[in-house]
């Protein structure tokens, strides 16, 4: 979902002295007298790569690795395609046919995410940054996961980013690209909508009740603004209720694309969103702005996470625990999630971003797409993005 930088500073840049480039002075080159060769320093590198036409600027890469994942994740969200509507994958051979059901939901999530790593990676071609191609990571069937079929994708950028323009512009194409897709592939999810005889096919027994029920226990998929404005505009009988939502390919992806999109927009550490930010507003209110939204996503997680470690603590000891008494509006904006995504931005992404050699204000028309990419956040954050019915 989001790329990551290797800090091997000392194999990119040489020494301290070396690191700390004076803007005026942007890099410099190291004799090697014994045989008068002159070594590039890594900035030295990039400028030259910069004099190439834009497919020459290619890193070297494990072609055979990224085909081999990028297949292996086709086969794995082919079959949570085909588990979200109710057919079965598994060792079987008669049963492997039912991939092909998966295949709407599969086309469609990985070209959301195809469409945020190479905004990704374009971008550091443009900027002749070493970058490998997208990692995809397969997810297989986990029971006690939610089968989506992925971890997500990711790309390594293998040198560090020279000034805030490279960064900005890195760091903002991914999501950009990814909730253009997105948008349109849940856009045509709701122009396309079938029947309600669609969901009768998938759970026949809801046709003798007259109606789609809202069953305790069913998984909830939370709305974002986006989700929520579409739904207004093509309101129709046949849209389904959230705990049905899944069962649509084009609708679910188009959400978990939405999902992915938020996720990646935070703006913390080196998450897309905290590359945004410290290339809009400067390395002192990027921190302080991840802070906050630490603090946000530990208040929405909180009470959820509090309650769930309470019950399995009472369940050990099989002690009845019906739960706090919480108001409403508690458990309709809590998700215990939220406390494991905040475990690990602060412990393994980071609160701070790492600084660039040069740091320079953005020009007018960067700014006006950050500020854009900052109404696509808003756009597709969900507070709690899944919950079950009590």
């Amino acid at each position: 979902m989001d790329h990551t930088q290797e800090n091997k500073d000392s194999e990119q840049f040489g020494s301290d002295s070396e690191n700390r480039i004076n803007t005026n002075l942007p890099y410099t080159t190291a004799l090697n007298e014994p045989t008068n060769f002159i070594v590039l320093t890594a900035e030295e590198q990039r400028i030259e790569r910069l004099k190439k036409p834009f497919w020459q600027r290619i890193d070297e890469q494990k072609y055979w690795l990224h085909i081999t994942l990028f297949l292996i994740t086709i086969l794995t969200t082919s079959i949570s395609g085909a588990f979200w509507v109710n057919k079965e994958v598994d060792f079987r051979v008669e049963t492997w046919e039912n991939i092909l059901y998966g295949l709407p939901y599969s086309i469609c999530l990985l070209l959301i995410l195809t469409s945020h790593e190479f905004g990704h990676f374009f971008a550091t071609v443009h900027h002749a940054v070493r970058a490998s191609l997208p990692f995809f990571i397969p997810m297989p069937p986990i029971p006690i996961l939610l089968n989506i079929g992925t971890f997500g994708a990711m790309i390594r950028t293998r040198e560090r980013i020279h000034d805030s323009d490279s960064l900005f512009d890195i760091g903002v194409y991914g999501p950009l690209a990814g909730f253009v897709v997105a948008f349109f592939i849940l856009l045509l999810g709701f122009i396309s909508i079938p029947s309600i005889d669609y969901i009768y096919q998938i759970h026949p027994e809801y046709r003798s009740l007259g109606g789609i029920p809202e069953l305790s226990g069913s998984i909830l998929v939370g709305k974002n603004l986006l989700y929520w404005i579409l739904e207004k505009i093509f309101y129709s009988e046949d849209l389904p209720p959230m705990t049905e939502m899944y069962h649509y390919p084009l609708l679910f992806a188009g959400w978990l694309g939405c999902f992915v999109t938020a996720l990646n927009l935070l703006p913390i550490g080196q998450l897309d969103g905290g590359h945004i930010i410290y290339a809009m507003f400067g390395e002192k209110k990027q921190e302080q702005i991840a802070k906050v939204f630490l603090v946000i996503i530990i208040v929405l997680g909180l009470p959820s996470f509090l309650e769930l470690i309470s019950a399995l603590g009472f369940y050990a000891f099989d002690i009845p625990f019906n739960g706090f008494e919480y108001p409403f509006w508690v458990r309709e904006y809590s998700w215990a999630s939220w406390m494991i995504w905040a475990l690990i931005l602060y412990r393994f992404i980071g609160i701070k971003h790492p600084p660039v050699l040069i740091e320079k204000p953005l020009n007018t028309n960067r700014m006006i797409i950050g500020w854009v990419s900052i109404v696509v956040f808003i756009l597709c954050f969900t507070p709690v993005p899944f919950s079950q019915v009590p």
